[in-house]
């Protein structure tokens, strides 16, 4: 089994994601910090941070790896019936801190959080330098849904959403991804699997396979117009 490489504090360089492990699956590195510079190396590299309250900074690559072409898109009958009816209304960064805060309020399900005020605090600077982006999801003047994440090339890198009433993140996600189409985005990384994606079209590749989309489309010029 290949150990876990303890970051330096001083470096920005990321060990080869085919070091990563299968169990847990992808988990890459440990420790470092969240400073811009690091956080956009590591999306640059296909590595993310992903960690709990009190435990130190983990930095993931997992294999295979959930992403969607924005052809992908897929919207069920009963979605695309909702987007026509109009009663959601979706808009672009204008308020990136409470989507994230949003992002991270404890589900039903658990109590925990993995939005740490260190996480908030280092995407909302991201955010501030225009690569953190967020979508909001609005309903009778109230913010019901929405996701966020970071936009570098032509590539988005989906980070989490949520959703105070039905269907509300699926409409904010559809309308991303019809707008990354426009504005010329190749690939929209999903991460890991889950099923509320995979109904929308995401689907799993090899990581060597998402390495290789990647690096294609990490270097083109970045896309701005999210007005």
């Amino acid at each position: 089994m290949t150990d876990i490489v303890m970051l330096d504090q001083d470096l920005l360089d990321f060990p080869d994601p085919a070091h990563a492990l299968d169990q847990p699956n992808g988990l890459l590195a440990v420790g470092g910090d969240l400073k811009p510079e690091r956080l956009i190396n590591a999306y640059r590299s296909g590595i993310f941070p992903w960690y709990e309250k009190d435990q130190p900074i983990l930095w993931w690559s997992p294999d295979p790896r959930s992403v969607l072409l924005p052809d992908w898109l897929h919207t069920s009958r009963s979605l695309n019936k909702i987007l026509k009816q109009g009663h959601f209304c979706v808009t672009y960064d204008q308020q990136f801190n409470r989507v994230i805060q949003a992002c991270g309020d404890p589900r039903a399900y658990s109590s925990d959080t993995w939005i740490t005020e260190q996480m908030l605090s280092a995407y909302s600077e991201l955010h501030r330098l225009g690569y953190a982006h967020s979508v909001e999801v609005w309903q009778d003047d109230m913010l019901v849904g929405g996701l966020y994440g970071i936009a570098m090339g032509r590539v988005f890198f989906g980070e989490s959403m949520f959703s105070l009433r039905a269907n509300a993140s699926k409409v904010g996600f559809s309308h991303l991804v019809k707008k990354l189409k426009s504005l010329g985005f190749q690939l929209i990384d999903c991460q890991v699997h889950s099923e509320h994606l995979a109904s929308l079209g995401a689907k799993e590749i090899p990581r060597t396979r998402f390495l290789q989309l990647l690096s294609s489309q990490i270097n083109d010029p970045l896309q701005s117009n999210w007005e």
